[in-house]
């Protein structure tokens, strides 16, 4: 029951809380940055968000920029890997690597997001909502969760639902489900990885995927991004 409970709260919360995660994501996108082995605007902006962008990088070097954006976390003692970058968003809470040659975009409803830069279907996206529960385990056993989200939220009316793997973990303290999936529709497939947490007073959810017909080619490497998402103190 209190998966079904879950469900139903997902739905009624995402469009009341659509403008407010939409206002959220701008509010603080200044304490929302990417880090790699260079300091670069990661972001293809516009000719004024490009300037606030290197504006920040500018503040970066000569080390004026307030500690407020540095989260609590071990991610900056963690060696990032090679060819990924890492988002970090200290006023939401959470972060998680991405490829670096990936590009960030508007994501529906969602805090962050990044694609590839040919296939729209290759990408990584983080929403989070409004929970009373205080760690992943309150939801149910991860068998009930997973199934309970991927046949019932993620699969849409037209789509079935296969679940491939599904582990759990703990890092910090805090406990992690992540399940591999696919949804078959009629034109097309996809595979993805999601990862959900608790933490913060949110529900945390990230997904990282691809169509089906690269899943194999890519799989290890957007599994990295799906281990490496945390939720940070706020």
């Amino acid at each position: 029951m209190a998966v079904s409970s879950l469900s139903l709260s997902w739905v009624s919360n995402t469009l009341s809380n659509k403008s407010k995660l939409l206002h959220s994501k701008d509010l603080h996108r200044a304490t929302a940055f990417s880090l790699s082995n260079t300091i670069a605007c990661s972001r293809e902006t516009a000719s004024d968000e490009e300037s606030n962008c290197k504006r920040r990088l500018l503040l970066l070097k000569i080390g004026i920029l307030s500690t407020t954006f540095l989260p609590a976390s071990s991610l900056f003692a963690e060696e990032i890997p090679k060819n990924y970058r890492a988002f970090v968003d200290s006023a939401d809470g959470y972060s998680y690597y991405y490829p670096a040659d990936w590009r960030e975009f508007d994501f529906r409803a969602h805090d962050s997001a990044f694609k590839d830069r040919y296939m729209q279907l290759q990408n990584v996206r983080v929403r989070f909502i409004p929970t009373e529960r205080k760690d992943i385990h309150d939801i149910g056993p991860m068998e009930q969760v997973i199934f309970d989200l991927v046949n019932h939220i993620y699969a849409a009316p037209n789509q079935i639902a296969t679940i491939y793997d599904m582990r759990e973990k703990t890092v910090d303290g805090k406990n992690y489900y992540t399940v591999e999936f696919e949804l078959t529709s009629p034109n097309f497939s996809t595979t993805s990885f999601a990862t959900i947490a608790i933490g913060n007073g949110r529900y945390y959810t990230l997904i990282v995927g691809a169509n089906k017909r690269r899943w194999k080619r890519y799989r290890d490497m957007l599994k990295v991004v799906a281990d490496s998402f945390k939720v940070l103190d706020i």
